[in-house]
């Protein structure tokens, strides 16, 4: 099926990053929230993000005009029924997203493509509480979503081919590069990303080196534009920790279970950028 319009439930980062990117594609889309002031508060932020590209000169004001015509905010999941595509970002919380799905598989229409950007969670779980399991795949965006190049496009067991094509040609026609991964926890990246996180706070913890001459060492050593506890920051250390508990209870592998620093300072509140300190301050 071709993918003309998009429903993206969830005012977030994520949410509001895939808003604009589809948007800026040529996309009709509708912005779901809980509240009509947080949705149009969605919509007034990608504007305003988008107005800087125009005084910094990398945007014309037609192209801003022309995204904004686009998008619309909504606090009724009704809103979302004639999409042809609805893409789930919500919190990382499982029976929160199955209890989405139930209620977009009732608004929407019988040819509407539910997907959910989760970057760890097991997709077949949200398929199934669906009446359309078939029609149901995941589709992971990365922060931030209008700049980052990779979409995985995440297949359960339920899921046709032809819906995973759809995704793939919607993720393409967005100018993203599109692949097609297994419905298994954290899929490609994050399986092999957050084990070099979680073992670069060992190493710290170990008093192998200093966390700044650790940063220093992989983005010289291996070329990474960030070293892992200034990514750790950007992700999220709560965040972060949710992925190493969800990849730690599908494989029980070690080097996926969460090193104690990680969990005390989630307690602690240090979750990063967000809280404006995690390993680094912010304020």
């Amino acid at each position: 099926m071709s993918i003309k319009k998009v429903g993206i439930v969830g005012s977030g980062i994520m949410g509001s990053g895939i808003a604009q990117l589809c948007a800026s594609s040529g996309l009709d889309v509708v912005v779901r929230s809980r509240s009509e002031q947080t949705a149009q508060g969605m919509i007034a932020g990608i504007e305003k993000s988008l107005r800087k590209l125009v005084d910094k000169g990398r945007l014309e004001s037609s192209q801003c005009d022309d995204t904004m015509s686009r998008l619309s905010g909504t606090s009724e999941l009704s809103k979302l029924s004639d999409c042809d595509l609805v893409i789930e970002s919500v919190v990382e919380d499982l029976e929160a997203k199955k209890h989405l799905f139930i209620e977009l598989d009732r608004v929407c229409q019988p040819s509407s493509i539910l997907a959910t950007n989760t970057s760890t969670l097991p997709v077949i779980e949200m398929a199934m509480a669906t009446g359309r399991p078939e029609m149901v795949c995941g589709v992971h965006f990365f922060n931030p979503a209008p700049v980052m190049d990779l979409v995985e496009v995440v297949k359960p067991l339920t899921c046709l081919d032809s819906t995973i094509e759809s995704v793939t040609e919607f993720a393409t026609s967005c100018g993203k590069t599109p692949v097609t991964v297994k419905d298994q926890a954290g899929f490609i990246v994050n399986a092999l990303l957050f084990p070099y996180l979680n073992n670069a706070i060992r190493m710290l913890e170990s008093s192998v080196a200093s966390m700044e001459d650790i940063d220093k060492a992989m983005k010289g050593g291996c070329g990474f534009p960030m070293g892992p506890f200034a990514l750790l920051d950007l992700v999220g250390l709560d965040t972060s920790l949710a992925i190493l508990d969800a990849l730690y209870e599908e494989f029980r592998d070690p080097n996926y279970a969460a090193v104690p620093t990680l969990r005390r300072m989630v307690a602690a509140e240090l979750w990063g950028r967000k809280s404006g300190k995690g390993f680094y301050n912010y304020a």
